[in-house]
């Protein structure tokens, strides 16, 4: 039995990290809509102005739809790769299981300056620097290991069985696959492929390295606006972030369920 100085000092703990995580939304969104011309908090007033200041900045949409362009390569190239490959390791006895899961680190071990720049000379010597869409491979190169887990997961979890029963039904190797396995593993590729996506349209130290003038994406955007003055229009652009944040979240538990999006982690 838990004793009543134990609870009390268990759900301390809970409500002080979930406060330490929230106070910094919290003041991003406050800031937002401040009356003012400065960034502060608490807001001086209330007013939306900012929001429609960043809806009528050209630049500012021009890269909010860079980042999703970006977003949208990133899935077309991470979740036919990403699945095939999470189901390889989990239903195939490959040779070198152990070795793959391990190189499949490398991404989280190596800073991301580190990939950055490589990626930076590989696609400069290649002459496709200046074009959207190396952006959105090289972040499902780098990201690629979140949807590879998921998936695994998702495929550990399946019943080999039920496989095995559509062979003996006379379902050949891709009916399986499709009728069976993809059904099977479909929470683990939802769960991958909106986290990629979510990474992708946040990601700026590679979007940063890999694009110009005419291809930033809204991560560079805002780092451009930052460096000269910090006005409440960027705590609205944060704002932004943190919707499409918990629209993700809600698409998980609408299309998943954040229960097994959890069991999957």
């Amino acid at each position: 039995m838990i004793s009543r100085a134990q609870r009390l000092l268990f759900w301390s703990i809970v409500w002080f990290c979930i406060a330490i995580l929230s106070v910094p939304t919290i003041i991003v969104v406050g800031a937002s809509v401040t009356a003012g011309n400065i960034i502060t908090f608490p807001p001086d007033g209330f007013s939306l102005k900012w929001y429609g200041a960043i809806a009528m900045a050209r630049d500012l949409r021009q890269a909010f739809g860079r980042s999703v362009i970006v977003s949208l390569i990133c899935l077309a190239v991470s979740v036919p790769v990403g699945t095939l490959a999470g189901i390889a390791l989990t239903r195939f006895r490959l040779r070198f299981a152990n070795a793959l899961q391990v190189y499949l680190l490398l991404p989280f071990t190596i800073p991301l300056i580190g990939s950055g720049i490589g990626m930076m000379l590989v696609f400069g010597n290649w002459g496709i620097l200046g074009s959207v869409w190396p952006v959105g491979v090289a972040l499902a190169a780098i990201n690629i290991p979140f949807i590879v887990w998921s998936v695994s997961s998702a495929a550990t979890a399946l019943d080999g069985d039920l496989e095995l029963a559509a062979a003996s039904c006379g379902a050949g190797r891709v009916e399986t696959f499709l009728h069976v396995t993809l059904p099977g593993v479909m929470p683990g590729v939802i769960t991958g492929g909106l986290l990629m996506f979510v990474l992708a349209m946040t990601e700026f130290l590679v979007s940063l390295l890999l694009t110009d003038a005419r291809t930033v994406t809204l991560p560079v955007q805002i780092y451009n606006n930052i460096r000269s003055i910090i006005t409440p229009d960027l705590a609205a652009i944060s704002s932004v972030f943190v919707v499409i944040a918990l629209l993700a979240v809600w698409l998980l538990d609408k299309l998943v369920g954040l229960e097994i999006f959890l069991k999957s982690k």
